[in-house]
């Protein structure tokens, strides 16, 4: 079974790039990061998630969850 995609708005990647940069994290880093823990991802996919114009699947949501130490709420969230 294929896994699920979250189908996304700007939001999402704006919220991942905006906690991510708090945390003076590189996009090369949090794609090392993830990669560590078994997560598919290349920065170029990170790139067009961020941006908006590729869905995130579950589980890349749940390893930046994790990677950044923050929670679904503050990665979902509606400014």
């Amino acid at each position: 079974m294929e896994e699920q995609k979250i189908k996304q708005d700007i939001r999402i990647g704006d919220n991942i790039r905006k906690i991510r940069q708090q945390q003076e994290i590189g996009q090369t880093e949090l794609v090392r990061l993830l990669q560590l823990e078994g997560v598919e991802m290349t920065r170029e996919t990170l790139v067009k998630i961020e941006r908006g114009t590729q869905h995130i699947r579950a589980s890349q949501l749940r390893g930046i969850r994790d990677a950044l130490h923050t929670t679904y709420d503050a990665l979902l969230a509606e400014e």
